[in-house]
């Protein structure tokens, strides 16, 4: 397995290098054979060579089996013209990466100010009301007049079926438990075809259980009982800001993995931004980068038929469990190391198995 590595913005580098140490240490403890390969995007890539995606990258990534992009500072990047390309934007359009799969879960020994959680937010990806990938060309934001600005949204058919066919494949291989979040009441044509697109996906998928749940209700449920949710779908904005709230449920930001999945490619990638006022000062949590690289050797295992990938992946996850309740993490899940110590401790634990 080929994986290109962008280790990206802010505490990006320094929490992709322990994501990449631990892939290194499980390749040879699992013989995968993995090969990493090292480039460049975003403010570095923008200062070199005058732009935060260099045409090669796309090219690069297609033929290898992988991606793993570090964090990213997206907000900085605003002009196209002048090279500033938003890196995650632009592989997701790029690639089709359609499903953005985000768990959110519990750890014995992490501080949590609320109840026991795990769930997977489903997020579709490539559509909704992300004016910069809903239409072929330029953006779905207008300046009408100085005063009023319409943005638009897309819903599409086909993206609909498409997230909540992955959806229901995962419910069940977990709890066969699938809630379809929207906003129906107002978004009547929408989201009323996105709920109409997951029933009839569902009727494919009779064990698992199905309830539809308005999002604001949802973000008022998801915080009083976290436990009764398990596979959770929902369209682009809204699982956004849905699985950033169930990451924080569940003890930090620092713990929100992801992978960006499509038909024929991958991307792992943290799901939280690149935290520019902490770069440098080795507190970053570099599990959430961890678990998606985990969360990558498992996508791939799926897709080609090979367990040992599979296995490797549940290794990684189960020792990063064990790191936490051991107390061997940074700050924001109660431990008292800082990035490069948890990545140091971590490997030592992989190293053993």
């Amino acid at each position: 397995m080929k994986i290109i590595v962008l280790p990206g913005d802010g505490i990006g580098p320094e929490t992709v290098s322990v994501a990449v140490d631990a892939l290194n240490v499980i390749s040879k403890k699992f013989k995968l054979g993995l090969v990493l390969e090292h480039d460049i995007a975003g403010h570095e890539s923008l200062k070199l060579h005058g732009t935060t995606i260099r045409p090669h990258l796309l090219d690069a990534v297609k033929k290898a089996d992988g991606l793993l992009l570090g964090p990213m500072s997206t907000y900085d990047f605003k002009d196209e013209s002048k090279g500033e390309i938003n890196p995650s934007k632009y592989f997701r359009k790029s690639l089709d990466l359609f499903a953005n799969i985000r768990p959110a879960k519990t750890f014995e020994g992490a501080q949590t100010k609320y109840g026991s959680l795990d769930l997977v937010v489903v997020r579709e990806n490539t559509e909704g009301f992300y004016a910069d990938r809903n239409i072929e060309s330029g953006g779905s934001e207008m300046l009408i007049t100085p005063d009023v600005v319409v943005s638009l949204r897309r819903i599409t058919r086909e993206c609909c079926l498409r997230i909540a066919r992955s959806a229901f494949e995962l419910a069940m291989i977990r709890r066969k438990h699938l809630t379809v979040v929207h906003k129906a009441n107002v978004l009547r044509l929408g989201d009323g075809m996105f709920i109409d697109m997951c029933r009839e996906v569902g009727r494919e998928f009779p064990e698992v259980k199905i309830e539809e749940i308005i999002v604001d209700a949802m973000m008022a449920h998801v915080v009083r009982a976290p436990e009764r949710f398990d596979v959770v779908v929902t369209t682009n904005m809204f699982g956004d800001i849905l699985s950033d709230l169930t990451a924080e449920l569940a003890g930090s930001l620092g713990m929100a993995a992801s992978v960006n999945a499509g038909s024929q490619y991958a991307m792992a990638q943290a799901a939280h931004g690149s935290a520019p006022d902490i770069a440098g000062q080795n507190v970053a949590n570099p599990f959430s980068q961890v678990w998606s690289a985990s969360m990558l050797l498992a996508w791939y295992g799926q897709r080609k038929g090979k367990p040992d990938f599979i296995r490797a992946s549940q290794a990684m996850e189960a020792e990063m469990a064990r790191a936490i309740a051991e107390g061997e993490s940074t700050r924001d899940l109660g431990g008292k190391l800082g990035t490069r110590e948890t990545g140091l401790a971590y490997l030592k634990r992989l190293e053993a198995l």
